[in-house]
């Protein structure tokens, strides 16, 4: 095997370890959560800016970033727009185009959580699993995003079929969607060969 083939296998195993832990300690947090309060966690129950904070609870944070101040220490209140000139789509294309505005965490081992609940979709969370300062800051290679069930509270992988940013339309190589990479995470959990193909 080359160097460059290594170096690239080497990376593609970080990606996948990292994104398995990011979905294991989400969803035993989102657990005990549920099981604590004895009521589930979804946007009926949470207002805006009322389950960030419930969640970091449950969460070994490094630093508690409150609503933005993750990124170039708060000087930008514009999470979206600050956010769009660091992140991208799965196929490299710039436009990102969420607002995670909710709640922003850098977990102890390095992850870097952006929650989404502006109290009408589904609550929605995102792992950069290496971090917010280490590239390459792609949806759907680095960056991952899970839904939560209105009715059982738990953590789904969007790209799940029945949920927000279907695979089809949200994991391409050839789209120029700005929310492109959105629907990669169960793909990137389930298909054996998911890290060793993705685009350029």
């Amino acid at each position: 095997m080359t160097l460059p083939a290594l170096i690239n296998n080497t990376r593609n195993l970080q990606y996948k370890a990292g994104l398995q832990k990011a979905y294991s300690v989400l969803a035993q947090a989102l657990e005990r959560m549920n099981s604590e309060q004895g009521f589930i966690a979804n946007q009926e129950n949470y207002g805006m800016h009322q389950f960030a904070p419930a969640l970091k609870k449950y969460l070994i944070q490094g630093k508690d970033c409150g609503n933005t101040n993750c990124q170039q220490n708060g000087t930008n209140d514009d999470v979206g727009l600050l956010l769009s000139k660091v992140y991208k789509t799965y196929n490299g294309y710039k436009g990102y185009n969420a607002n995670f505005d909710e709640g922003q965490s850098i977990l102890l081992n390095g992850m870097f959580l952006m929650i989404d609940n502006d109290g009408y979709n589904p609550i929605c969370i995102s792992v950069d699993i290496n971090g917010y300062y280490k590239k390459p800051n792609r949806f759907g290679h680095d960056v991952f995003m899970f839904q939560i069930d209105n009715k059982t509270g738990k953590l789904i992988p969007m790209g799940t079929p029945g949920y927000r940013y279907p695979q089809n339309m949200y994991c391409s190589t050839t789209s120029t969607d700005s929310r492109n990479g959105f629907g990669c995470t169960l793909k990137a959990l389930t298909d054996d060969n998911y890290f060793k193909n993705l685009p350029k």
